[in-house]
C-alpha cells in the first residue's frame, strides 16, 4: 500500500502572497496563496520508506509522472480527493480515497495517515529546528527527512546501521572548499 499526498510549504523565494479579495456577502477575504507556495508530493510505503519531491505544479501530469516513475502499478494507492488522483490512480491495482471535505480522514485500511505523519514530522522540522530553507536547496532537507523516515527505528534499523547507510552515501564523493578570494561573488 503507498500513500500519497502533497502539501505547501512557506512562499517561494521572490513571491509575494496574492492580495485580500472583496467577495460579495463576505466583505475582504484571504485570497488563496498556493501559487506563491512551494509544492511538495509524497509517498510513503505502509511499514516501509518514503520518497518526497518538490514539484512546480500539482496536476495530473505532474503527479502521473511521480508515481508512476516511483510506485510499483500493482500497488494500492492511497489518496485524498484532490481532483487529479482519480484519473493516475486507475493505472494501479486500486485505488482508495478519503475525502476530508466531508471530515474523513480513515475508513478501515484507506487512510493517508501516514504520509500525513511524515509531513507533519518534515514541517515541525523545519520549522524548529532549520527555520529556513531556500527553494534551491528544499530537495536536500527533504531527502535527509525521507532517510531519517526510511530508516528509523519502527523499521529495526538501529543507530549503527542507520549511520553504516549514511557513510555508504558519501563514499566516492569529496567535499572542496573554495577561498574566500577564489568565491564568485554577485
Amino acid at each position: 500500500m503507498i500513500e500519497a499526498d502533497e502539501t505547501y510549504l512557506g512562499k517561494r523565494d521572490g513571491k509575494r502572497g496574492a492580495p485580500d479579495t472583496f467577495v460579495s456577502g463576505f466583505g475582504w477575504v484571504k485570497h488563496p496563496r498556493i501559487e506563491t507556495q512551494r509544492k511538495i508530493v509524497a509517498l510513503v510505503e505502509r511499514g516501509g520508506p518514503a520518497r518526497s519531491f518538490v514539484v512546480d505544479k500539482v496536476n495530473k501530469k505532474t503527479l502521473g509522472k511521480v508515481l508512476f516513475t516511483n510506485v510499483d502499478r500493482k500497488s494500492t494507492l492511497m489518496t485524498d480527493e484532490h481532483s487529479a488522483y482519480p484519473a493516475v490512480g486507475a493505472h494501479f491495482a486500486d485505488h482508495q480515497t478519503v475525502n476530508h471535505s466531508q471530515y474523513e480522514y480513515a475508513r478501515g485500511p484507506v487512510t493517508t495517515n501516514t504520509v500525513e505523519g511524515l509531513f507533519s514530522i518534515f514541517k515541525r522540522g523545519m520549522k524548529g529546528v532549520y527555520q529556513h530553507c531556500s527553494e534551491a536547496h528544499l530537495h536536500r532537507y527533504l531527502a535527509e527527512f525521507d532517510f531519517r523516515y526510511s530508516n528509523r527505528a519502527a523499521l529495526e534499523i538501529d543507530d549503527q546501521d542507520r549511520a553504516k547507510k549514511a557513510l555508504k552515501g558519501i563514499q566516492g564523493k569529496r567535499l572542496t572548499y573554495r577561498r574566500i578570494d577564489e568565491a564568485s561573488h554577485p
